[in-house]
């Protein structure tokens, strides 16, 4: 941009020399000097705080899927990036020793409660004891909750898609077992229903940056565009600032100036979620201080967005 503006004001100077209309002295031979030190001072660099710019990256939660009981699998219901909805099933375990264990506590309730029926008849006309009353109705509320656990785990058997999104890296096949345990999931779902994207700021560019201010994106994925959104929160720490619980006093170590991170939601919803995590592109913020830094922010994000025809880095 700023060769730009220099070749159009030489231009300009050129030819109003050649027709006469300003005598080329000294003044004039030092204006191109004048005017970009002028630019420089009053413009591009106050541009970097005014409207900064950074790289940006969409990310997405990936979410563990772990099954709440084990078994063998009898069916995977989904295909690996296949759009899901919240509450697709996703996968099958044999649900035949949880329904086993239903039907025997069911069984067992339906006994105790006739039981408890005749104690309380006979409690009634004066020829039972309340306490054998009392025993009936603890065994009913022990079987009633037995029951309500048995059918939960027996529910559990069918593992559903916890958020709107979709499984990766799907490795997981019929007749495998699979386990309650953290460190194994069985498969990684990426939830979309929450769309976000991170922007980095140099720290000396972040001064003024604030939630709800205006932002634009050009992403690589989609070159030749540029998409609006709004500025959702500044990240209040990074990881050379993070403090660990140690047992040990403090270690130097070396300090680097890290850029701070800012979250920004896109205005196209739509679009957002369309976007895969690890997208890339190029992200400005357009702060209330330099606003006449704006304009030329503009056209330099949309260049970028032009270059990412040919551009790959």
């Amino acid at each position: 941009m700023m060769i730009a503006i220099m070749s159009v004001y030489l231009a300009l100077l050129f030819g109003a020399v050649w027709f006469g209309l300003i005598r080329f002295n000294t003044f004039w031979k030092s204006s191109p000097l004048i005017l970009l030190l002028f630019l420089n001072l009053a413009l591009f660099i106050p541009m970097g705080w005014g409207a900064p710019q950074g790289p940006a990256l969409v990310f997405r939660n990936a979410v563990s899927i772990v099954p709440d009981v084990a078994g063998e699998v009898t069916e995977v219901a989904v295909v690996a990036n296949t759009p899901l909805k919240a509450g697709d099933v996703l996968f099958r375990i044999d649900a035949t020793p949880y329904d086993a264990q239903v039907k025997s506590i069911t069984a067992q309730l339906k006994l105790s409660t006739t039981r408890l029926a005749q104690m309380t008849q006979l409690y009634e006309r004066d020829a039972g004891r309340g306490f054998d009353v009392e025993q009936r109705q603890s065994e009913v509320d022990q079987l009633t909750g037995q029951l309500q656990a048995a059918q939960w785990n027996l529910d559990k058997t069918v593992v559903r898609a916890p958020a709107d999104g979709y499984v990766t890296n799907l490795a997981l096949r019929k007749g495998a077992r699979v386990a309650n345990l953290p460190l194994s999931p069985a498969m990684a779902f990426i939830d979309t229903s929450d769309t976000r994207v991170v922007v980095e700021i140099n720290q000396i560019d972040a001064r003024y940056i604030a939630p709800g201010q205006e932002a634009e994106i050009a992403f690589k994925f989609v070159p030749g565009r540029v998409f609006g959104g709004k500025v959702e929160s500044i990240l209040q720490a990074v990881a050379t600032g993070q403090a660990q619980i140690s047992g040990t006093a403090v270690a130097p170590k070396e300090i680097q100036t890290v850029p701070f991170v800012v979250r920004v939601k896109l205005d196209d919803e739509d679009f957002a979620k369309k976007l895969p995590a690890g997208a890339t592109g190029t992200a400005a913020i357009y702060t209330e201080h330099v606003k006449v830094s704006h304009i030329i922010r503009r056209v330099l994000l949309r260049q970028v967005a032009i270059l990412d025809y040919v551009n790959p880095f």
